[in-house]
This record gives structure tokens, C-alpha cells and sequence, in this order.
């Protein structure tokens, strides 16, 4: 009787220590993925507070992008202005929203205008993409 009682104590405590470790016999869940934080980070430069992709590089907008859902820069436009690409996973954080291209591919926007990046510039700061007269802005945090 005392050998059983030991048996079965053994048992139950293993099974509880199994079961509170996940290790019930059962394959566990891959971790979900991993959500990246918001897109871009505000700075101030030398041209007061922009927007910046996470390499630094300024982001803009453009005034054609004003249905807040859809961006109207694409093509041979896109190739001048890299839109910044979301990951198929990516959701909206605070004034970050994500819009779906014509292409299919997902990109950020900011307060629902698209954020883009500019092949003028060459360095973190440069904001030579800026053209008021094709309606292309510096993004900034405001």
C-alpha cells in the first residue's frame, strides 16, 4: 500500500510539473511573429522635425495621395520614390496606417497620407526631394 501511494504521488507530481511546463506529450505553438513598432521615428534636424525611415533617410508625401487608402505614385514615379514597404503582417499603430498597393504589396502612410522615400537624397538629413511644385512634401510629425 505504501509503494502504491508513493507510485501514484510520483505520478501526480510529474504530471503537474508536465503540464504547468506545456510539456503534456504535445507539440507547443510557434511564438506569433513578431510585430515590428511604428515605421519611421521623428527627429530634429537642420530642417526641423521630419519624419525618417529606419535608415535615416527622409520620408514624404505627396498631395496626389488624398484618398487616405490608396497611393497614386507608382511605375516609373515609384522607382523615383520608394514607397515604404510594410510587411504582409503589418498593422496600424497610432498615426501609422497601412494601405494596400496597386501591386498587391503593402506600404505604410502617415495620418493616412503614403510615406515615401526619395532617390535625390544620398545621406540621412538630405530632404532634396522636397518639390513643392510637384506636390511632393517632407513628411513631418505634426
Amino acid at each position: 500500500m505504501y509503494r502504491t501511494m508513493m507510485i501514484t504521488a510520483a505520478l501526480l507530481a510529474s504530471a503537474g510539473t508536465a503540464l504547468a511546463n506545456s510539456h503534456g506529450g504535445g507539440s507547443s505553438a510557434p511564438p506569433p511573429p513578431k510585430q515590428e513598432g511604428p515605421p519611421a521615428k521623428a527627429i530634429v534636424g537642420k530642417n526641423g522635425p521630419v519624419l525618417v525611415d529606419p535608415k535615416g533617410m527622409t520620408l514624404y508625401y505627396t498631395e496626389r495621395d488624398n484618398t487616405g487608402n490608396k497611393s497614386t505614385c507608382d511605375g516609373a514615379c515609384a522607382e523615383k520614390r520608394p514607397p515604404l514597404i510594410a510587411p504582409d503582417n503589418a498593422t496600424a499603430s497610432g498615426d501609422f496606417t497601412v494601405i494596400t498597393r496597386s501591386d498587391g504589396k503593402k506600404m505604410w502612410a502617415y495620418r493616412y497620407r503614403p510615406l515615401y522615400t526619395s532617390q535625390l537624397d544620398s545621406a540621412p538629413g538630405d530632404i532634396k526631394g522636397n518639390d513643392p511644385t510637384q506636390q511632393w512634401r517632407v513628411a513631418r510629425p505634426y
